[in-house]
């Protein structure tokens, strides 16, 4: 073990006896209802967006003007489970490609944003000096339009498509992480474990990697969870708006929309795709606020007792209270 390594160890607080009694991840998730069910949830909704294409084919665009308007029935099969539109298709497998149309935009801008803003927010955190004053200019000029206004006049002004979308959610949101890596590097930069890798001649660009992003990486994926429910509700409003996704494509956003004028007499064409989103979002909500304490040593320790014993609220850790 090198220097810095021991610094980095030592700067912790963490023996190798405690990293083997450190309870997993999933009997955390799993003493969680809340979290379980969400995490269930985003795991379903993620096959389906995968695979579901495989196993509904183009009965999503299929036709069938005498079924319009069915109501959600057994009687019709497995794909006249939750009724019919307008036109006749099929909302289980409208739903099911919507799901991954909606995904396919949220992820991807999620995962650019994510990347981007974090790598710059980490440079400019460590280093510090001009090259963060001029990168939190940057990511206060951008933030000073709201992300939905620049969304709306870049489509309104070139073709909404899938791939606009990304870019410009991904381009809106990257602030968010820039400022957020930002802050985590600057405070990182002046630990001993950091001091000392300096000290032994170990580049800016792998102290970056190595010692900085690895503490940093926890709080970023929980932003970015959260953030996942900002771009896929935005998504979903751009469709609504009719400037997102556009037909013969759908979206859930795209579902709602289509489907407003028939609320009163076939009100599943627009509350199935709105419960998909409310229940996706959700979730996302709910596991992000559980990985923000799962991966704090400060407070995981709440998730390891029984559900019964569990607090509210505590301060510290039961076995460091007199």
């Amino acid at each position: 073990m090198t220097q810095a390594e021991t610094d980095a160890a030592g700067d912790t607080d963490e023996t190798p006896s405690a990293r083997d009694h450190r309870p997993s991840r999933w009997r955390m998730l799993g003493r969680d209802r809340a979290a379980a069910v969400g995490a269930v949830v985003l795991t379903l909704v993620a096959l389906v967006a995968l695979f579901g294409r495989l196993f509904i084919g183009d009965r999503a665009q299929r036709q069938d003007l005498d079924a319009s308007l069915r109501p959600p029935s057994l009687s019709d099969g497995v794909y006249g489970l939750l009724g019919t539109d307008v036109l006749g298709r099929s909302m289980v497998a409208r739903l099911i490609e919507a799901a991954a149309t909606t995904l396919s935009v949220a992820v991807p801008a999620v995962l650019c944003s994510l990347a981007i803003g974090s790598a710059l927010g980490l440079w400019a955190g460590y280093h510090g000096g001009r090259r963060e004053s001029v990168a939190m200019r940057v990511a206060d000029v951008i933030l000073s339009f709201p992300s939905l206004l620049i969304a709306v006049v870049v489509l309104y002004v070139f073709s909404p498509s899938a791939l606009n979308l990304v870019l410009i959610l991904a381009v809106t949101r990257i602030p968010v992480y820039l400022r957020t890596a930002r802050a985590e590097a600057a405070e990182l930069r002046s630990r001993l474990f950091v001091d000392a890798a300096r000290t032994f001649g170990t580049p800016s660009h792998l102290i970056i990697y190595r010692h900085v992003l690895p503490i940093a990486l926890p709080t970023l994926l929980t932003v970015a969870t959260l953030d996942f429910c900002f771009v896929m509700l935005t998504e979903s409003s751009l469709s609504f708006l009719g400037i997102g996704i556009q037909p013969p494509d759908v979206s859930w956003g795209l579902m709602v929309a289509q489907g407003r004028q028939y609320l009163q007499t076939a009100w599943w064409i627009t509350v199935l795709p709105g419960l998909a989103i409310v229940l996706t979002t959700v979730s996302a909500t709910v596991l992000a606020a559980w990985a923000r304490i799962a991966t704090d040593p400060a407070q995981r320790w709440r998730l390891t007792l029984p559900r019964k014993r569990r607090p509210v609220q505590a301060p510290v850790p039961p076995e460091m209270i007199p």
